[in-house]
């Protein structure tokens, strides 16, 4: 599981470099988990069975990261309380923003998913 954790965050660090190397906006752990996710593809088809091995605890370990996904919600819930006026004077575009992300975000993931189903295949 450390050696998970590592390679995690190791892609995590790269994503960052990346990030501030190149000036971009995307969060530099978003690279970092793109640059994961190829890497994982890539070594696919790989028989080592030590590449085997850290493919599946990275898998394992992220998983059971998952399951501690909902206290990263706690800061989002004190700054929106935090900034309680501000949403009460702009409702409006607020709503308006919220409905047209979940809306993209729902239609790129759909896309994005029909892609990688063929792909897999």
């Amino acid at each position: 599981m450390l050696r998970a954790i590592f390679v995690i965050f190791f892609f995590q660090l790269i994503g960052e470099a990346i990030k501030k190397l190149f000036q971009l906006y995307i969060p530099g752990p978003v690279i970092g988990l793109v640059l994961l996710l190829l890497t994982l593809i890539f070594l696919k088809k790989t028989n080592n069975k030590n590449i085997i091995s850290l493919k599946k605890d990275v898998i394992d370990t992220g998983n059971h990261m998952l399951t501690y996904l909902s206290l990263l919600f706690v800061p989002i819930g004190v700054g929106v309380v935090m900034h309680l006026t501000y949403l009460q004077n702009n409702f409006f575009r607020v709503l308006i923003i919220i409905f047209i992300t979940t809306v993209s975000t729902i239609a790129l993931t759909a896309f994005t998913m029909e892609k990688l189903k063929t792909k897999i295949k």
